[in-house]
């Protein structure tokens, strides 16, 4: 008969490989794995990202259970093993040092609920009995695991599958697609969610009607960025387009969303469309004066490759690249989550097209780090969007084409902004 209840093993692994400490899929996939080869039922897991760093989850088994704290910038992990019955837990201390690379480790053996120190009760245990009896294990143990989108201060956190389907760190940042069970596969750049299968539309109908509706003769477009393919997709459904040069730093971005995001990605074979791999910001720079009607920087937030994309110099080389009636326009940033950015870039705008055409569109994005977001326009020539008047074209457009966000009223109101708004606009 054994002399405790429980076997509790307390590990620390250190030197272990920074990338797998913050890699939620790996970690979780890593203790499912650990418990199972230790001949453990599993019976859920729940495991939750810290953006930019650290891991935090456990492993509920019918012996007990398996639990993980990571803080990769020290490559160390802090591991508890608790177990009862004839489970050996160290066969999962040796698969745990294995896959996380450690290079050393303590590791704390004790037993817990001493037998002699304790008094069994006696009580009718036949019911429980009976309902153990019913209970199956399922098939597939539930899996609860959480990727996080935060700053310092703030963060969006969605349930995701814990599969990965793509994980590649490119020379510009590590692009990921995950699953999430309320909005579908989605793209995470650098653990910054970009777009989801489920919203997507929110954020790509209104980088692009707005502005084509205001120039209906525009013929020649220029994306900066855009890699998901969401951008030219809505470009592309006007038939006035004749051209659309697509500039995006990162193939692997374009590759990934091709293969698992499809109804984004769908119109990278349309014939008007050029493809260019390569740096936006340079491409702009020696572009000819006066050659696009329309230019959208649809960029990622201002950090990693899309940094330059937030920069006086880029702006004026986009103000020369347009026409005499043109319009830029730029994601903008939340007036919520990244002030900083959303001031600076709109003031920016106004000294290079003039404080009355560097307007502000907001629109809402569930996904996004607090739901409010925003494009920012430049203006050149006499064109607003604030001024169309082909009210009836734009519903009928809307009906033939199915879109789910932009319609006429939102047109016109998503240049409505609020107070806190105008504050942060004035220079």
């Amino acid at each position: 008969m054994s002399t405790a209840l429980g076997n509790h093993i307390l590990v620390e692994f250190m030197n272990c490989d920074p990338h797998v400490m913050n890699d939620v899929a790996a970690i979780e996939r890593d203790m499912v794995g650990a418990a199972k080869k230790a001949g453990a039922t599993v019976i859920n897991s729940t495991f939750h990202h810290f953006s930019p760093y650290g891991v935090s989850g456990v492993v509920v088994i019918q012996e007990s259970h398996l639990a993980i704290h990571t803080w990769p910038e020290y490559g160390y992990a802090a591991v508890d093993l608790f177990t009862c019955g004839e489970m050996n837990a160290w066969i999962s201390f040796d698969h745990l040092k294995e896959c996380f690379g450690s290079k050393s480790y303590s590791a704390i053996e004790l037993k817990r609920g001493s037998v002699n120190l304790l008094q069994r009760n006696d009580f009718d245990i036949s019911s429980a009995r009976e309902k153990a009896a019913e209970w199956r294990n399922p098939e597939f143990y539930t899996r609860n695991v959480w990727f996080t989108d935060k700053d310092e201060d703030q963060a969006l956190s969605l349930r995701f599958t814990g599969d990965v389907m793509v994980d590649v760190q490119s020379p510009f940042q590590r692009v990921r697609i995950l699953e999430s069970l309320k909005y579908g596969k989605m793209l995470a750049l650098d653990d910054m969610v970009m777009t989801t299968e489920k919203d997507e539309f929110h954020y790509h109908e209104m980088i692009s009607h707005p502005s084509l509706f205001t120039l209906r003769n525009a013929k020649n477009v220029l994306v900066i960025g855009g890699g998901d393919g969401g951008t030219v997709r809505e470009v592309l459904r006007h038939t006035n387009i004749e051209k659309v040069t697509m500039v995006e730093i990162d193939g692997e971005v374009i590759e990934a969303c091709k293969v698992h995001l499809p109804q984004i990605a769908a119109s990278f074979d349309d014939p008007r469309l050029e493809l260019i791999v390569d740096d936006g910001i340079e491409f702009v720079k020696q572009a000819k004066q006066g050659e696009y009607d329309i230019i959208i920087v649809d960029g990622s937030d201002p950090v990693g490759p899309a940094e330059g994309l937030f920069s006086v110099e880029f702006y004026t080389n986009c103000y020369n690249a347009l026409k005499a009636e043109g319009i830029l326009v730029a994601q903008g940033e939340s007036p919520k989550f990244n002030e900083k950015a959303f001031s600076e870039l709109n003031h920016a705008l106004q000294g290079i097209f003039g404080e009355n055409n560097a307007p502000v569109g907001l629109f809402f994005v569930p996904t996004y780090p607090t739901g409010m977001w925003s494009f920012q326009y430049g203006i050149k020539g006499n064109c607003h969007p604030k001024n169309v008047q082909n009210l009836d074209e734009i519903r009928q457009f809307v009906a033939d084409q199915g879109l789910r966000y932009y319609n006429e009223d939102i047109h016109f109101a998503t240049f409505a902004t609020p107070n806190f708004v105008k504050t942060l606009l004035r220079k």
